[in-house]
């Protein structure tokens, strides 16, 4: 959060959020088990203290089975409507692997970032 600038004269500098990576999140959750759109949403939820969006959630959700990284089957044995069950695929698990190198390469630059500030900034 920006501490130069007062609210009324309004903040300048531009802060970008590192983004929440919810693409791979919801393929390692996948990973460990098939789930259905509405368990996923609850368990990412859960991590990060707010769900995710349901629309935006559900369109990323349909395209990751159109990219094949994911597929979905109709649930219909337990009562109650039939409900669309996600697993992940080989193309996922691929996927999620190019994901966790990607994550742990941005978290080395970040460690180095930090590392840098501290020799700056440190009281």
């Amino acid at each position: 959060m920006c501490n130069q600038h007062s609210k009324e004269d309004g903040c300048r500098c531009r802060v970008e959020r590192i983004p929440n990576f919810i693409q791979p999140r919801m393929l390692l959750k996948l990973a460990k088990k098939p789930a259905h759109g509405y368990e996923l949403i609850e368990l990412l939820g859960q991590e990060s203290g707010s769900p995710p969006d349901p629309g935006n959630f559900y369109r990323l959700l349909r395209s990751m089975e159109e990219e094949e990284l994911v597929r979905s089957n109709w649930e219909t044995q337990n009562a109650g409507p039939a409900r669309r069950v996600y697993e992940l695929t080989d193309l996922g698990v691929d996927f999620l692997h190019t994901w966790a190198a990607t994550i742990q390469q941005t978290q080395k630059s970040l460690g180095r970032f930090i590392s840098e500030y501290k020799t700056i900034f440190s009281d």
